[in-house]
């Protein structure tokens, strides 16, 4: 016959209650945040990059981004980078801008800017030298039709990355798919017979696209087309003197607003050939931020 001591077994029960608690409660503070497992860090693109400025400028004014930082290296790096968390499920924040295949490559959103550093959403406009459509009207008229949807352009620049193609060689499988798109914008125009005309770009891989695209119907027009990739300052001083015809490159209001002013009356905007062009810093789809506000600063 033995005696039960309850109060000795109460105190060993309350202090293995305590011990798992307290387990549980360092478990808890051990947990990081998204912030501090992405390392407080921005996976940016070349440092002479004009949105890795952008970057900086957003780690200065967001007060909850004090003490991140950007690594930069190469629009390649920092894709593969993203590539990797992705696979891993993983959280990072990437520079991004649209249209660009990682957005159809990846599941990805941008994060939201409630102050305003990236802008606001931008437009591709079709611009034409002075007197175009008096002596090539009916290029004119093509040109003033020619209509883009971001995710088409995304989707071609997609193919050509993944299937190792040249943009060129992509638009030109564009146009034969969408004959109905390329129908309206041809619809009732008279086709010619060797006219020349000359387009210049910018050479970012959307511009080329729409561009080559350009090209293609005006070929297939009758034109004998010169394209030209260029500088954006090329590209607009060339349309102001009547060097080149026509672009449809310019990104508008922002990215080129300077450029446009600079040159202003010295040619004709014939309106946007894509809306919906955008640039900032986004996140894989999965994590449940939405905002550059959602984030911790460095402790």
């Amino acid at each position: 016959m033995y005696t039960i001591n309850w109060k000795k077994i109460g105190v060993v029960t309350g202090l293995s209650l305590s011990l798992l608690l307290a387990g549980c409660g360092q478990e808890e503070n051990e947990q990081k945040s998204v912030s501090e497992e992405m390392n407080y860090t921005i996976t940016g693109l070349e440092p002479g990059a004009g949105q890795t400025e952008l970057n900086n400028q957003a780690i200065a004014e967001y007060e909850n981004l004090a003490g991140w930082e950007q690594s930069t290296s190469s629009t390649g790096a920092m894709l593969t980078a993203l590539d990797d968390a992705i696979k891993n499920e993983e959280p990072i924040m990437i520079t991004a801008w649209s249209p660009h295949y990682m957005f159809a490559k990846w599941d990805i959103k941008f994060l939201e800017d409630p102050k305003g550093i990236f802008g606001q959403e931008q437009h591709a406009a079709t611009l034409v030298r002075k007197g175009l459509k008096d002596e090539l009207p009916n290029a004119y008229e093509i040109l003033d039709r020619f209509n883009f949807e971001v995710p088409d352009i995304e989707a071609a620049l997609f193919k050509a990355n993944e299937e190792g193609l040249k943009i060129d060689e992509v638009a030109k499988q564009w146009v034969d798919d969408n004959q109905e798109a390329v129908a309206k914008w041809v619809d009732g125009v008279e086709p010619v017979d060797g006219t020349p005309i000359n387009l210049v770009a910018t050479p970012w891989d959307d511009m080329l696209f729409t561009g080559n695209v350009a090209k293609v119907v005006l070929e297939q027009q009758g034109y004998k087309v010169k394209f030209t990739p260029v500088d954006p300052a090329v590209v607009f001083e060339s349309i102001a003197t009547g060097d080149a015809d026509a672009t449809l490159s310019p990104w508008m209001p922002t990215t080129h607003g300077e450029l446009y002013k600079q040159y202003e009356g010295e040619f004709e905007d014939l309106g946007p050939n894509f809306e919906g062009a955008k640039i900032g810093l986004a996140v894989p789809s999965y994590m449940e931020e939405n905002s550059l506000e959602d984030f911790e600063p460095v402790e």
